[in-house]
């Protein structure tokens, strides 16, 4: 039984992962972004927050490239715990996912749009709790115990 679990997890491509949790993402904005013209709830009654949103937002961004600019330069050879430990990924395990949650949340503020910020948390769990765990499960299998070093090294 264990063995099937394990060619299951195998079988399984990580970006296949990483692609159903962005458009997962991608569609509870859409859907966020269509309740905000139907309902139309503000969360400020100025535009003072404006300017935090574009930070937010910018700063989603540029985690994003710094996170595939590092994982396009990722050696696969002699891995370590330190192999994980480069650019973002020495700070929080998933920064795309962080970067484009930043990035929603930006565009909230913004936008100044209760349910994009409510679907962008929402999505957040979903994403952590579907296909993060299932990425994981499959960067343990493929790197074994310095993933295992890098996951007790990097909580978030």
């Amino acid at each position: 039984m264990e063995n099937n679990i394990k060619n299951d997890i195998q079988k399984q491509n990580i970006h296949k992962i990483l692609a159903h949790s962005h458009a997962t993402q991608l569609v509870l904005f859409l859907f966020a972004v269509f309740l905000d013209f139907v309902f139309d709830i503000n969360l400020f009654t100025d535009s003072a927050p404006v300017g935090v949103g574009v930070v937010i937002l910018v700063l989603g961004s540029v985690l994003i490239f710094w996170a595939q600019h590092t994982s396009r330069h990722f050696n696969k050879e002699n891995i370590n715990k330190e192999s994980f430990s480069k650019g973002p990924y020495h700070f929080v395990r998933n920064p795309t996912n962080l970067g484009i949650f930043s990035m929603i949340v930006g565009f909230g503020i913004i936008a100044n749009s209760f349910f994009v910020i409510f679907f962008a948390l929402l999505s957040s769990l979903i994403v952590k709790f579907v296909f993060l765990e299932k990425e994981e499960k499959i960067l343990i299998l493929k790197y074994g115990e310095p993933y295992l070093e890098y996951i007790k090294s990097v909580k978030l």
